[in-house]
């Protein structure tokens, strides 16, 4: 993508060359910044695939995934999320060079549960790394990186068949297993299964088989339904998984269960039909999935790995390049989770929000205002330097990352770049202080002119001293 701050390649020629002064007085805001400890680096950290990062734990974030060599279990730990990049990573068990768990070591979980660490993990054996089973370490420690982890054996389930990606949560005083496996009656692939625990280190009920691939989405390459991952939000329990073979057609699904419901129940769960979140070419991410969740104050954040690029030489289970990625995950009216698309490159990512609530979005590339924006990408914009100099911005479109918000007569579009003084005109704005909240922020478009929201429709106009159409200018940055 174009470095935009060497916009043109031509020394600055369009603040030289015959371009329309914007408002001289008008005075410019500092770039928006990211929420609090949000990263906005892509990726967060290079080759650890299934990443999970546990939440905030005695003010730290702990972060561990696979390896490429799929052969140890790592961990590493910081104070902010955009630590975790840099922070020093430790390898706390390695596999043994014989037997079982001699073989692949895959996705381990990270919790804390009654006063210790937990590390469940799927790992084979040296003479059949594909006779995957899920383990579990225990440590006393305070810090998970320390010295000290202890092997508990094998989590036995009600098959001994192949079983990877366990997950545990608590809900309304009970602690619940959630994994896949491979149910040989059922056919090839697996499926996400749910039990009770009596402990951390065993199951108390039967299991209960709650998702199967059987949607076109979730049988590309493989039946898959792996990765489970659990948010309990808004009166629902929430469980994100992900479907399909581990290269480009991976993605991610969504089940749904009232949060007062049997979990146990294979009935509470419900499938949304489609995948919630998946390859983006435009953002160049492909394959995201095996998520996990964080927070981040107030701010749920997904986690989740992505490949940069779409093809890929030979089996994808051995390109290394799963990279961990976090983004902001956001929450529509209705309560249910919004994901957008996989983000690629680049600073905060804003939403600019009318004074009534509503936001700014684009639809069939046109900027309009919408209440209940449910294709969150479409309302996610980037300011970036603009094309007019250092005092100017620009809004860069977040899923469509060629193009910017352009002002052409009565029309606000987000057009591809040109390489044009018209085109930097024409997409070239101030950031000022509210017309309406000085907390808030307009677009000067030039000379007295500013973005107005009009009955659903975004235009440039002249909102002089009138109230309304003052407040019509003003947009809050959520």
């Amino acid at each position: 993508m174009i470095d935009r701050r060497s916009l043109l390649r031509t020394g600055g020629v369009l603040a030289a060359v015959g371009a329309v002064p914007l408002a001289a007085s008008a005075p410019v805001v500092a770039a928006p910044q990211a929420p609090a400890e949000l990263p906005t680096r892509n990726p967060l950290v290079e080759q650890r695939a299934d990443p999970f990062i546990t939440p905030p734990t005695d003010g730290r974030y702990y972060l561990t995934g696979s390896v490429p060599e799929y052969d140890r279990i790592v961990v590493r730990g910081a104070s902010t999320l955009d630590g975790l990049a840099s922070a020093r990573e430790r390898t706390i068990w390695r596999r043994p060079a014989t037997g079982k768990m001699g073989g692949y070591i895959w996705a381990p979980e990270l919790h804390r549960i009654d006063g210790k660490w937990y590390i469940y993990f799927a790992a084979g054996d040296k003479d059949e790394p594909f006779r995957i089973r899920t383990y579990v370490l225990e440590s006393a420690n305070a810090d998970p990186r320390q010295d000290g982890w202890v092997l508990r054996g094998q989590i036995v389930t009600h098959l001994d068949t192949f079983t990877l990606d366990a997950t545990t949560f608590a809900h309304r005083g009970k602690r619940y297993f959630l994994w896949a496996q491979n149910e040989p009656s059922v056919g090839s692939g697996t499926n996400l299964y749910i039990a009770e625990m009596a402990s951390p280190l065993a199951l108390k009920t039967a299991p209960v088989r709650i998702a199967t691939p059987t949607l076109s989405w979730e049988v590309q390459g493989f039946r898959v339904n792996e990765g489970p991952a659990v948010l309990v939000r808004n009166g629902r329990v929430f469980v994100t998984f992900s479907a399909s073979a581990t290269d480009a057609r991976y993605c991610m699904g969504l089940l749904t269960a009232d949060e007062n419901a049997n979990l146990l129940d294979a009935r509470a769960w419900t499938k949304s039909p489609q995948p919630i979140f998946a390859t983006h070419v435009p953002t160049s991410q492909y394959g995201p999935g095996h998520n996990s969740f964080t927070t981040v104050g107030d701010m749920d954040v997904l986690v989740y790995h992505a490949r940069d690029y779409r093809d890929i030489n030979g089996d994808p289970l051995f390109d290394p390049n799963r990279h961990t990625r976090v983004q902001r995950l956001h929450w529509n009216a209705d309560g249910t989770p919004s994901f957008g698309v996989p983000v690629g490159e680049g600073g905060p990512i804003s939403r600019l929000a009318t004074l009534d609530g509503l936001h700014v979005r684009h639809y069939e590339y046109r900027l309009r205002v919408d209440g209940n924006v449910r294709e969150l990408a479409d309302s996610q914009f980037r300011f970036v330097p603009g094309f007019l100099g250092n005092d100017t911005v620009a809004l860069q479109s977040v899923n469509f990352p060629d193009r910017y918000v352009r002002v052409d007569g009565d029309v606000i579009r987000i057009d591809p770049f040109e390489d044009s003084d018209a085109y930097g005109r024409a997409a070239s704005f101030r950031r000022v202080p509210g017309l309406a909240d000085s907390k808030a922020v307009s677009l000067n478009v030039g000379a007295d002119s500013y973005l107005i929201h009009d009955r659903g429709r975004l235009v440039a106009g002249k909102p002089g001293n009138d109230r309304d159409a003052r407040r019509r200018a003003t947009f809050r940055l959520e």
